[in-house]
């Protein structure tokens, strides 16, 4: 039987993050070869892995980093089974060295295949889903570059990054407020004049179905009924359309014997009303169209223009789950 030196199982455990016994079970495998041994371990790990392929990883870190001069970045998600890894020390140094290799790679396949430690990333995943007896893997991967890259990550559960046209005076609190914008209101899209007109026309009959629907309960139950919106975007707001709402405003106005003299003080915010009522998915969906978190009187377009000549020319967002 061959002699498994103790300073041979210490390094093979320093290298795969594995546990001594199960490094010295590998190592006696191995007949003492130390590479023979990490593929030993590297069996294990696809075992387990085969194992446990339909389990939900839904725990984990998101996590971001941002190249020096700030032109380039990457957010990743290291998810695995439960909360218990996911607080480990050694989760959280794994997560720290895949995605200082994930910023050289433009995407997750590149990623995947690049070089850890004499093995790929792939099989560095598949080695500690091994180690660790959890499903291991990358579930989210993002990259953006552009003249100014900012970054916030929300605790360990969300990460965004946001790029800038212009790399203008106070880049990185604006970047940061607008990734957090992101992390809090889970934009999807810049604007609404993103949005496919079909994609549109869907989710508005989708949504009234669910309103009056609901409506249906609410009158059984003699409650108050949800207004059921006629729009739901901005891009479907047009000059015809709100030329009408301002006359229904002011046949409103006129039926409830309200001076005409005084319409010109009312209307204007009723129209805003309108426009909100009206515009529900580009709060949801459009990060220019959004309430700005910090200032509510404000949209996130108009806090963006304070800062001068600058622009959103991309934003990625990723989250465990």
């Amino acid at each position: 039987m061959v002699d498994i030196k103790a300073a041979d199982v210490a390094t093979l455990r320093k290298q795969t993050g594995a546990g001594m016994m199960d490094c010295k079970n590998a190592l006696v495998e191995a007949n003492g070869d130390f590479d023979a041994a990490i593929g030993v371990l590297r069996k294990k790990g696809q075992k387990v892995a085969a194992k446990r392929a339909d389990r939900d990883a839904s725990e984990g870190i998101a996590i971001t980093k941002i190249n020096i001069d700030n032109t380039a970045g990457v957010a990743i998600v290291l998810a695995c089974e439960t909360d218990f890894v996911a607080i480990n020390t050694s989760f959280k140094e794994l997560a720290n060295q895949f995605v200082d290799i994930a910023l050289n790679h433009a995407d997750k396949d590149a990623f995947l295949a690049a070089a850890f430690g004499g093995m790929t990333v792939a099989e560095k995943l598949t080695e500690q889903t091994g180690v660790i007896g959890e499903k291991i893997e990358i579930s989210g991967f993002e990259r953006v570059e552009a003249a100014y890259v900012g970054t916030y990550t929300h605790g360990s559960k969300i990460a965004v990054l946001v790029g800038l046209n212009n790399s203008v005076d106070n880049a990185e609190m604006l970047s940061k407020d607008l990734a957090m914008q992101v992390a809090s209101m889970g934009a999807s899209t810049l604007s609404y004049k993103d949005f496919e007109p079909a994609f549109v026309a869907s989710e508005t009959e989708a949504r009234i179905a669910v309103i009056e629907k609901d409506n249906i309960e609410l009158a059984r139950l003699g409650k108050t009924l949800k207004t059921v919106p006629q729009y739901i975007s901005m891009s479907q707001l047009s000059d015809e359309v709100m030329a009408q709402a301002k006359a229904d405003i002011q046949s409103q106005l006129k039926a409830e014997g309200k001076p005409e003299q005084i319409w010109d003080k009312i209307v204007p915010g009723k129209i805003e009303r309108f426009t909100s009522d009206n515009t529900t998915l580009d709060q949801e969906q459009c990060l220019l169209d959004q309430n700005f978190i910090k200032d509510e009187n404000k949209n996130v377009a108009e806090y963006i223009k304070s800062y001068g000549d600058v622009a959103v020319s991309d934003f990625k967002r990723v989250a465990l789950g």
